[in-house]
């Protein structure tokens, strides 16, 4: 078995047709198919149904696919890891984010590496974060930007800030003439939230109160949805604190402050335990400190580098 055979191998799965992979790979179709048929002598077993169209995967072989991208990614971070003795903090980044965090900080962080570090190629993914740990476990991302904790004990979290989360009320609401609001009394009735799959709501639900209650006629996508709605449909909902200074002035007299508990997110930097590349994890964590209020970050990171 070579790295190179595995390389195939993922080029068909990627391509499923062994002609556009042989393309990809710059070998000749009969080259590729060779090296892959003598994997499979090997193994003996089967990897892909070539009287498919497009070519699939047998069962067996999406195990072998699952395993092969594990081993190139720790192949890719050997080779990482004599750049990182070299102090090189430059290379590809596959960046995984959260929807509730890309909007403040995806903009800037593209903007600074252009300026700073035009040699990192950075490939960034909106996912939500039960795709992105799911992506990081396959090797399919070198890191991710996501609320903490995940309790994955093969992934290392680093915490980058902490954010809290505050009321955006209608001004027909009776709660707008609050000066705080009470986090474990926020009613049910009237807000409007994330849908599934999203950590923000998840955090939002353990504070509120009437929960069996709580039947949303809308689970919005995003938070610029919700604020439009309730902009237009009265009721409340719940913000992360960066998203404040993309509002409007006449919008910013419907925040409101949390207390009691205050709800509050961590938010990391995440990797595999196994990731290497320690320049260059520091050189993200760099550009996020300059983009992020400095009340917010994280207090060890201030202080120190990262340190793997």
């Amino acid at each position: 078995m070579t790295i190179q055979q595995l390389e195939y191998v993922l080029a068909v799965d990627k391509y499923r047709h062994f002609v556009k992979a042989s393309e990809a790979c710059g070998v000749t179709q009969s080259t590729l198919s060779s090296m892959i048929q003598k994997l499979e002598n090997e193994l003996d077993i089967i990897i892909f149904n070539r009287n498919s169209h497009p070519v699939e995967p047998t069962k067996m072989g999406e195990q072998i696919i699952s395993q092969a991208k594990v081993i190139l990614y720790n192949t890719s971070q050997l080779k990482e890891m004599v750049l990182t003795e070299k102090n090189q903090g430059e290379g590809n980044i596959k960046l995984g984010i959260i929807p509730t965090i890309a909007p403040y900080i995806l903009p800037r962080l593209f903007k600074e590496i252009l300026f700073s570090h035009p040699n990192i190629n950075l490939n960034v993914s909106e996912l939500t974060t039960d795709s992105i740990i799911d992506k990081l476990h396959k090797a399919e991302l070198d890191m991710a930007i996501l609320a903490t904790p995940l309790e994955q004990d093969d992934l290392l979290e680093i915490p980058l800030y902490y954010e809290k989360f505050v009321a955006y009320i209608s001004p027909n609401e009776p709660i707008y003439k609050e000066t705080e609001i009470i986090s474990s009394k926020m009613p049910s009735k009237h807000m409007w939230v994330l849908k599934e799959g999203h950590c923000l709501r998840n955090q939002v639900f353990n504070f509120c109160d009437n929960k069996s209650d709580f039947l949303p006629i809308y689970e919005a996508g995003n938070i610029d949805t919700l604020i439009r709605i309730v902009d237009e449909n009265n009721g409340y909902t719940i913000i992360p604190e960066l998203h404040i200074n993309l509002l409007n002035e006449n919008q910013k007299k419907n925040i409101r402050s949390l207390t009691s508990p205050q709800i509050v997110r961590e938010v990391s930097l995440v990797v595999r335990q196994d990731y290497v590349r320690e320049k260059l994890l520091n050189n993200i964590a760099e550009l996020v400190k300059e983009i992020i209020p400095e009340h917010m970050i994280d207090a060890h990171l201030k202080k120190y580098a990262i340190k793997l």
